[in-house]
């Protein structure tokens, strides 16, 4: 008996029962119903996970479909969702948007309408506001130098280089029309 104790002590299961083992789609609605506690996760995601844990592929569809019916997976949701977080908390325009989109599953149509939300003016906005950030740490080096790293790191985020090109020469032109000979913004 000694012996026994020390066995289940020693593995760890000492006062625990041993559970059944899990039909394969109790254990699909399992692992849903984790990820999905942490953050909304596409319907893709979701069956990569299944199939990463060797859920078959029958069972993954049919538990994928029941938590689409009762709302528990909504794909268009989570893409609005992300457009919006992402636009507005990092900046990030159209196409990176879409190209993130994309890489969790999404399915073209859903991301078309959920980048619908931005419009080209939103976008340009948030573009000034980043270089508005960006522009201080850039004083003292060459108007060309500026110049590139402004509009690199607005192509890091997705904007088109004609944008970032116009936003990045509008804030350089209006910082030294404000500029009131000693090299700092006049009042």
């Amino acid at each position: 008996m000694r012996e026994r104790e020390r066995g289940d002590r020693e593995s760890g299961r000492e006062g625990r029962q041993e559970l059944p083992p899990q039909s394969p789609e109790e254990q699909a609605r399992a692992i849903c119903l984790r990820l999905l506690t942490g953050m909304p996760r596409t319907r893709r995601q979701l069956a990569d996970a299944l199939e990463k844990r060797g859920i078959p592929e029958e069972v993954s569809q049919e538990v994928l479909s029941r938590y689409e019916e009762v709302g528990l997976i909504d794909d268009a949701a989570f893409a609005g969702a992300w457009v919006e977080s992402r636009h507005r908390g990092r900046g990030l325009a159209r196409r990176a948007l879409a190209q993130e989109l994309r890489t969790k599953g999404v399915h073209a149509t859903l991301v078309r309408e959920a980048l619908e939300q931005l419009d080209s003016d939103q976008e340009e906005q948030t573009a000034r506001e980043l270089v508005e950030r960006k522009l201080r740490a850039t004083r003292g080096l060459e108007r060309d130098k500026r110049m590139r790293r402004l509009a690199g790191m607005l192509a890091r985020k997705g904007y088109p280089e004609g944008v970032a090109l116009r936003v990045v020469r509008r804030a350089l032109e209006s910082e030294a029309e404000g500029e009131d000979g000693d090299g700092y913004p006049g009042d």
